[in-house]
């Protein structure tokens, strides 16, 4: 005998139901005796309860509620017993069900009074009229079903809304009703009586434990719940995209996944099943060939330590401390005795080993009642001042890590907690039994599906780790660094097992967003046709609210509005990687403030591409800075665009027609005087300086000027470039002068410990490293006590769209390794 549970969306609609009963078909083909037990049709219990609400508050809203009930059923019946005396028995029997719940609200509606006596009689129409129909229903497709109310065989006392079942008697009226005949039982879920005939029920999600007193009562080969997912799921579906489903677990996990919030699986039902070993099956209607999960008396070796993760979500966090405690027997005693008195739940607790404070969290709606009753258990003591009135903390849930093997896995917690600090997620408690079967978090709400999803990877519980992108500035570099990372989306999805979203984006004029990611080959037409205005707050407070883990911001532009947001960016715990030199070159305060706060919140701060684009400079500099070498001298051509310019001019070609150039191939900035003024050029080797350990401002930077003030203070960039045309004489002398002295003309910038740091040009003689430049190549030459004699030196193209993008890129990767907890 194989005991089969469809929970309500399996029974959604007529359409679901024929899809059941193509299942149950199956069964009947194979020769394998079964029973049935239904729920209600999705959404009736919650209309059940909003209509018994209702009438008891005196609302009328309740007779159209119950006029929906109504008209949905006789549908149902309408499609799935077309003709005969079945459906007129089918409608007969329902008319008069209906009538009756009718009469009861009017009952309610005027004593204005809903006890749990009577909500449990109300719910109990639910069931009642799905499994009136489906039992029609099957025996219209050629199943011989009965219908059997389970108040004739589930026994209970009368703890109305969460009855406690008398096991030995319901199971003898199981057996002695399926003896009774052949048929196919179908059987009402979540419904039972008291031994007096007054209707129980077995609480929300009692249509499993149904089904498990069922197969205990009959000593079934197996239970099978049939719901809306493909099994037991690593964790919720809903909010962790990834997560995927557990082949087989043992009762105990199962348990203690069902306890913190599993949807899949009711609590209580896993008891009369363990009982007597009675397998359970996790399977899904809409998938019915999956294998879905079994849960078993065998202990199971998992691949990873982790069998899953799960969480409540709604829950408050009580404390009860003070030095009255300390040492004092009979505390915990008195306090979980006063709350059990009240019959308040306790969820999770938690001790500190001074004995100064005890922790303990409840469903919200208790929180109130349990601070009431805990103060007045230690009225004298808080009298006496030796004990602080209990502190309650409101909107935090309980994720937690659950699996039989992590006892035998050092360093889970530490992973765990990592995992969450990463992700700025701050631990409000922590509680962990001695068999170290669960390890259990009290977070902030807002946190719960960061929380879950950086669990998620972190414990490589998923085969992907995923990367959410935002980023603001969709121009050269921007729409370049998109093109590569769906370029690369296979290989790092193979290679690295890594997935990068783009989430967020924003240009100039309109901004997106999409959770689940946006598609890279249409992101144009997805920005132009369902793009919002773009606000920079707006867009730094969306991607603030969706608090998705491993989250990066990649700023593009050369904005200064959306440098000076780093700081709130930072400290929402969201990495940052950026071309943008503003923040960097800030006021040195302000750069230590952002690198401060990345390591407080435990994010990255990376501007790699802020000084030789794709080339590694700061990167090296640290690592030599880091091994303990001394950095004497830097000295490098820090600008692609100027060295474009300066490598190609001779006094063959014009100056002005080399920027022009440079302008058109993307090497410059926008407006090139940011390049030519050497602000961008001095901005790099403030940069340079900071990461060698001085306190360099920007004013500490000595500039020479190329250009004129006439061409410095032109209105646009279309006047400054008439400007430097008519300045062309000046550059001519210049490099006539250079090519007389038989040398050519570098801009340099130099910083040297007690020598400060300079930006200009200089004449370098043919056989000088600068003067080997070609194209838009950047050299950087580090002199430390190390590289004295033979000075280390980066070459390679300092400017362009591609190469700076490709550094994003890399620091994308860098970020998420670092994440993950591969790097330093």
């Amino acid at each position: 005998m194989h005991v089969l549970k469809f929970g309500g969306s399996s029974v959604g609609t007529p359409e679901r139901i024929i899809a059941v009963i193509d299942i149950l078909e199956r069964y009947q083909k194979r020769k394998q005796s079964f029973t049935v037990v239904f729920s209600a049709f999705s959404g009736v219990t919650d209309s059940l309860i909003h209509m018994a609400q209702a009438a008891a508050k005196g609302d009328a809203l309740y007779l159209e509620l119950w006029s929906k009930f109504h008209e949905r059923h006789l549908q149902a019946i309408d499609q799935l017993v077309p003709s005969g005396v079945s459906r007129e028995r089918s409608i007969q029997v329902f008319t008069n069900m209906s009538e009756t719940l009718k009469n009861l609200l009017q009952g309610t509606f005027l004593v204005m009074e809903a006890s749990p006596r009577t909500m449990d009689y109300v719910l109990s129409f639910g069931e009642r009229a799905s499994c009136m129909i489906l039992a029609e229903a099957m025996n219209v497709r050629g199943l011989i079903a009965e219908y059997i109310d389970a108040r004739e065989i589930i026994k209970t006392d009368k703890h109305f809304g969460s009855a406690r079942v008398d096991f030995e008697l319901s199971y003898k009226l199981i057996k002695a009703v399926y003896k009774s005949s052949k048929k196919i039982k179908v059987v009402t879920g979540f419904i039972s009586s008291a031994k007096g005939g007054l209707t129980t029920t077995l609480g929300r999600g009692g249509s499993d434990y149904t089904a498990s007193l069922l197969g205990a009562g009959l000593s079934a080969q197996a239970i099978e719940i049939w719901t809306d997912v493909d099994g037991v799921l690593t964790a919720d579906p809903r909010l962790v995209k990834n997560a995927f489903t557990i082949p087989k677990l043992s009762y105990i996990e199962a348990m203690e996944m069902s306890h913190f919030g599993a949807k899949v699986i009711y609590p209580p039902t896993i008891k009369p099943a363990m009982d007597l070993g009675i397998p359970i099956y996790i399977k899904n209607t809409f998938n019915p060939n999956f294998a879905g999960s079994l849960i078993t008396m065998e202990k199971v070796k998992h691949i990873h330590p982790v069998t899953g993760i799960s969480s409540i979500s709604k829950v408050s966090l009580l404390t009860l401390q003070g030095s009255g405690l300390f040492g004092v027997p009979g505390v915990a005693a008195r306090l979980f005795e006063s709350l059990a008195n009240k019959s308040i739940n306790i969820m999770l607790i938690t001790q500190g080993s001074s004995e100064s404070s005890i922790s303990f969290a409840v469903r919200p709606e208790d929180a109130a009642t349990a601070k009431e009753t805990v103060d007045q258990a230690f009225q004298q003591d808080i009298h006496a001042k030796t004990v602080e009135p209990v502190h309650i903390e409101h909107d935090l849930s309980v994720v937690a890590l659950i699996g039989e093997n992590m006892r035998f896995t050092p360093g889970i917690a530490g992973r765990m907690f990592r995992s969450l600090g990463k992700n700025g997620i701050n631990v409000v408690a922590i509680a962990q039994g001695s068999s170290e079967l669960n390890i259990s978090a009290v977070i902030n709400r807002a946190d719960e599906a960061k929380a879950l999803n950086a669990l998620h990877e972190g414990l490589f519980l998923s085969d992907v780790k995923v990367l959410n992108v935002f980023m603001v500035g969709c121009g050269l570099i921007g729409s370049t660094l998109i093109k590569q990372i769906q370029a690369q989306a296979d290989y790092l999805y193979k290679s690295k097992h890594l997935e990068i979203r783009i989430i967020g984006l924003a240009n100039s004029r309109k901004m997106i967003f999409q959770p689940n990611g946006l598609n890279p080959n249409q992101w144009k037409e997805q920005l132009e046709a369902e793009g919002k205005p773009m606000k920079l707050a707006k867009f730094i407070d969306q991607m603030k609210n969706l608090n998705l883990s491993n989250s990066i911001f990649i700023d593009s532009t050369a904005s200064e509005e959306v440098a000076s947001k780093y700081d709130k960016i930072l400290d929402a715990s969201i990495s940052i990687s950026t071309p943008n030199k503003i923040a960097a070159s800030s006021p040195y305060k302000n750069y230590k403030k952002l690198k401060e706060i990345a390591d407080l919140r435990g994010v990255q701060f990376q501007y790699e591409t802020n000084v030789g684009a794709g080339l590694p400079v700061l990167s090296t500099l640290k690592n030599l800075m880091i091994s303990g070498d001394r950095i004497l001298k830097i000295e490098g051509v820090l600008s692609g665009s100027l060295s474009f310019i300066f490598n190609k001019f001779t006094s063959k070609v014009k100056f002005s027609d080399l920027v022009k150039e440079a302008r058109t191939k993307g090497y410059t900035e926008p407006d090139p005087r940011d390049d030519l003024s050497l602000k961008d050029i001095s901005r790099k080797i403030c940069i340079l300086a900071r990461e060698a350990g001085m306190h360099v401002n920007l004013e500490h930077v000595v500039l020479e000027k190329i250009l004129s003030d006439k061409a410095t203070n032109a209105k646009s960039v279309e006047d400054f470039l008439k400007v430097l045309e008519g300045d062309e004489a000046r550059y001519t002398a210049l490099i006539k002068k250079a090519e007389e002295n038989k040398c050519k003309i570098r801009v340099i910038a130099k910083v040297e410990h007690g020598k400060g740091v300079t930006v200009g040009l200089e004449e370098v003689s043919i056989d000088n490293p600068f003067a080997q430049l070609g194209g838009s190549d950047n050299m950087i030459v580090f002199t430390t006590e190390r590289y004295h004699e033979r000075p280390l030196v980066i070459r390679g193209p300092g400017a362009g769209a591609e190469v700076t993008a490709a550094g994003v890129f890399a620091e994308i990767i860098t970020i998420g390794d670092y994440l993950s907890g591969y790097g330093y």
